[in-house]
């Protein structure tokens, strides 16, 4: 893609929390555009992690963070309430119940400062539409920007407000719907039928995301006017990826019709398998609103996936898992790239 400077239109999914340097490289070495999730990073770290990236490889990346909502919660009285209820989580794997923090996460200008410090190729966003200032700023810098869409609409916003590229992102994709002009619930539109009316709403490249896992995948978006095509859950699966064995078995093993949209890992809704966890949290009815059920929910999860516990994780996955077959990051983007029309 000429416009992020790449030698292939595909762009590696920015997870969350599951990012890898090394898978973030392995996609940009070979031609595409490794992204790499920043949520909850703070600016040191943001700092560090740009810089390691830019240590594993000399090919352009992207970043990503999420802009928030205006519903996010700060730590408060309800802290321990919500916390009680997720104690037979922490018991599990060995931990107290977390006491209240002073936040849960760091604030947005400080991600914004390092990251346009850093100046990567790319800072793509999640859950909003960037200011006019950061668009200006980051243009300044030479920094592309790419804003993620669920809706027609979502994606009128964002290229208005000037961003270089927009995802459009079908409810088929694992992780967060990341939704922000009506709520994700009412926002459920699948890639083919969103991609071909983004394409005719913006003039930007529109890039498709959403149970994509092979040529077939990415033929069906280039047909349908994709510029480029964003793939999670196969990348997810490789040897690469951060995730742990029972992540990436789970991947493999779980159907299209087994996964799941729920709140109850972060408080706002997202795709993945359908484990213990999930079912237990559902089934209690008590589930804190974003991002302090993520914050809780996250101690025990960090846990589970150092003791390799695949049931008591957040196993975000799209529904083209069954798809995710290959063992590296390279056998992947291959298996991709024999889909892009005019590829050798």
């Amino acid at each position: 893609m000429s416009l992020f400077d790449v030698e292939h239109p595909i762009v590696l999914g920015p997870f969350g929390g599951l990012s890898s340097v090394a898978l973030t490289a392995a996609v940009s070495e070979a031609g595409g555009l490794g992204s790499y999730g920043l949520y909850g990073y703070d600016g040191d770290r943001i700092r560090s992690t740009i810089a390691a990236l830019r240590a594993a490889t000399s090919k352009p990346f992207g970043v990503n963070i999420w802009l928030p909502t205006g519903d996010e919660v700060e730590p408060n009285a309800q802290h321990a309430m919500f916390a009680q209820a997720l104690e037979p989580f922490y018991s599990a794997v060995g931990l107290d119940v977390p006491a209240r923090p002073e936040r849960y996460l760091p604030p947005l200008e400080e991600q914004v400062e390092a990251i346009l410090e850093a100046a990567p190729a790319v800072l793509s966003f999640v859950f909003g539409v960037p200011s006019t200032s950061l668009v200006d700023e980051a243009h300044r810098r030479g920094i592309r920007l790419v804003g993620t869409a669920t809706t027609v609409a979502e994606a009128v916003a964002l290229s208005s407000a000037g961003v270089d590229a927009v995802v459009a992102t079908g409810a088929e994709a694992g992780g967060h719907r990341v939704s922000f002009l009506k709520p994700a619930e009412e926002s459920l539109v699948g890639l083919f039928a969103l991609l071909p009316q983004v394409v005719d709403a913006v003039d930007v490249p529109v890039i498709a995301a959403g149970g994509i896992s092979d040529r077939r995948g990415v033929a069906a978006a280039f047909a349908l006017g994709a510029a480029g095509v964003q793939v999670g859950t196969a990348f997810l699966a490789t040897a690469e990826s951060a995730v742990n064995d029972a992540h990436r078995g789970a991947i493999r093993s779980t159907a299209a019709d087994d996964t799941v949209l729920t709140r109850a890992m972060s408080g706002r809704l997202a795709r993945g398998a359908r484990n213990r966890a999930v079912r237990a949290i559902e089934a209690s009815g008590t589930i804190a609103p974003f991002p302090m059920q993520n914050w809780l929910s996250g101690r025990f999860r960090a846990a589970a996936g150092e003791q390799n516990l695949g049931e008591l994780q957040s196993l975000w996955m799209g529904q083209a898992a069954p798809l995710a077959r290959y063992a590296s990051a390279r056998e992947a983007f291959d298996e991709l790239m024999a889909g892009v029309p005019g590829a050798e």
